[in-house]
Parts: structure tokens; C-alpha cells; sequence
């Protein structure tokens, strides 16, 4: 069976992965993941000033902001200045089911840990259901009269 392979559309393909690796990794690249009745959310900052962090919750949408200061020695000849400074913005939006006023966090070796709990009215539980003679039941009155 013979295959069609075009070499520009790979290219692109591959190019476009590329980029879009590079546009993840130089923002905040972050993990989450849901460990029993809370979320934990990793995003990293390395270089961050700790004092510029900023964690807030407007409605269903969490912001996380945070400042890297560029380097400012004078007089100086740079052979590569890649990193790069300035204000970092992410925002996620979130669903419903979380506890929201109660979101902690760290930051330590360039990594800000939120961990945003599950509301109690989210979480399962579970219901009795009875049977046998135990259970009671209730019987709807006919219409057009009272109890």
C-alpha cells in the first residue's frame, strides 16, 4: 500500500510543535492533578522575585502573576541574554465545586504550589437506602383533596 508523504507539511508539523513548546515553556508552565479532596496546581517561575507573587480569585477565574527583574550590569558586553524578565500572567479558569476562600500557597525552588480544595457540597457522599420493613412509605393524596 503506498503512502502519501509530503516533506513542507511535516515540516510545518514538526515546526509547530516546536513553537508551541517553546511558548509553554518560556510562560508558566504548570501541572495539576487532584489528590483525594483537593487539586494541587505546580507552576513554575524560576527567578521570580518571591515579593512580586500574586495569587487572586475574581469569581470563577484564578490569576497568577509574578515578576522577573532583568539583570542591570553596566558596562558590560553580553555574549547571549536569553532569559527573559519582565511580568508573567496566567489565568485558569475554574469550575464550580472548589473552595475557593480557602486556595493555599508556596513558593519555594522556583515553584509556586496552590492547593485549591474541593468544596464540601462537591464532594460524594453517600446515601442510605433502606429497606424491607424498616423503609416508610408515603402515599399521595388524590387530587382535589386536602391531607
Amino acid at each position: 500500500m503506498a503512502t502519501r508523504f509530503d516533506p513542507f507539511q511535516e515540516m510545518d508539523r514538526v515546526l509547530g510543535q516546536m513553537l508551541a513548546a517553546d511558548r509553554a515553556s518560556a510562560g508558566m508552565p504548570m501541572d495539576l492533578y487532584r489528590d483525594g479532596d483537593h487539586y494541587v496546581l505546580h507552576v513554575d517561575l524560576p527567578g521570580a522575585d518571591p515579593g512580586t507573587i500574586d495569587v487572586a480569585v475574581e469569581d470563577r477565574t484564578l490569576t497568577i502573576r509574578a515578576n522577573r527583574s532583568g539583570r542591570t550590569e553596566h558596562d558590560v558586553q553580553w555574549l547571549a541574554k536569553e532569559r527573559p524578565a519582565g511580568t508573567y500572567a496566567r489565568q485558569l479558569t475554574v469550575g464550580r465545586g472548589l473552595a475557593l476562600d480557602r486556595i493555599s500557597a508556596t513558593y519555594a525552588d522556583g515553584v509556586l504550589t496552590l492547593t485549591i480544595p474541593v468544596a464540601e457540597e462537591a464532594k460524594p457522599r453517600r446515601i442510605e437506602v433502606q429497606h424491607g420493613s424498616a423503609a416508610t412509605s408515603i402515599e399521595a393524596a388524590p387530587a382535589g383533596t386536602a391531607g
